[in-house]
């Protein structure tokens, strides 16, 4: 695996731990798929409190990270709320952050975007996450952490989030892929959960995000997150406009496109295809 400042092995957490400064957060959500299509979303803090990484907090996604008042699931808040919300978490000017997950990196991945988008860089991905943690038979809490209140003064970066307008306008773009992080099956129209119009948004290609990390939930070698975006043609000189359900799995893509491999514009379409494939006025394709 390449070394990255935004991804951190068990083994370094552990050392670390009790470190002044150190703020690790727990950011599960589970997807629970409904018999009519869509999911379920159901907050992952049960599951913590019957055990997380000594001195973890947690993060509600759902719950507290996301915009309330839309009527799409996960929607990003306003940049200046975020940063207020983060800070009121303990996250701030001389702080690092380990975020992870259970059963799939997708969450941390997504508040390390959304970390971020506010212009926070302080923060790494666990490898492996708490599966990885649990597998090594490291120690667990069910002790409830919290951290003090933090300041948080920063320069977002909204650009690195996009809607439907900026993907429409992409289409046919040859400096711009549009890549979905679906799973080749739903990226088809042949199968799997879909969330309104069965298929793809029309020109897109797909690099699924469960094919990114092995059964452990650890990032595969760097030879192999490589040759995955090189073979749709992600090549470091184009614009990366990267989607999936409601913006979680794309967030995965784009740690590994932007932490890993060093491309310098990705962004992540927020809403993705919960508002897309609602809309029948916006182009997919299926087969």
């Amino acid at each position: 695996m390449s070394s990255s400042a935004a991804l951190i092995s068990t083994d370094d957490l552990a050392r670390r731990l009790g470190a002044p400064g150190l703020r690790i957060f727990d950011c599960t959500t589970y997807l629970r798929p409904r018999p009519e299509g869509g999911y379920n979303a159901e907050s992952g803090r049960a599951n913590y409190d019957k055990g997380h990484i000594p001195g973890a907090a947690f993060l509600d996604l759902g719950a507290e990270l996301s915009d309330q008042n839309s009527t799409l699931r996960f929607t990003l808040p306003p940049l200046d709320a975020l940063t207020k919300a983060f800070a009121a978490k303990g996250i701030g000017h001389g702080t690092f952050v380990v975020l992870y997950s259970h059963a799939s990196p997708n969450w941390a991945t997504r508040l390390w975007w959304m970390l971020r988008a506010i212009g926070f860089d302080e923060a790494a991905i666990l490898d492996g996450g708490l599966d990885k943690w649990k597998a090594e038979n490291r120690p667990l809490s069910t002790e409830p952490a919290t951290y003090p209140a933090a300041t948080l003064t920063l320069r977002g970066r909204p650009e690195i989030f996009v809607d439907k307008n900026e993907i429409k306008s992409a289409i046919g773009k040859p400096d711009t892929l549009t890549l979905n992080a679906l799973s080749l099956d739903q990226h088809k129209g042949t199968g799997g959960v879909i969330y309104g119009r069965p298929g793809r948004i029309a020109g897109s290609s797909c690099v699924p995000a469960a094919s990114l990390f092995g059964p452990d939930k650890a990032l595969k070698p760097i030879a192999d997150l490589r040759a995955a975006f090189e073979g749709v043609g992600a090549e470091p000189n184009k614009r990366i406009l990267v989607y999936c359900g409601g913006g979680i799995a794309a967030t995965l893509d784009a740690f590994v496109l932007t932490a890993m491999l060093g491309h310098k514009n990705v962004s992540v379409y927020d809403n993705s295809m919960q508002e897309w494939s609602n809309d029948s006025s916006l182009p997919m394709e299926t087969g």
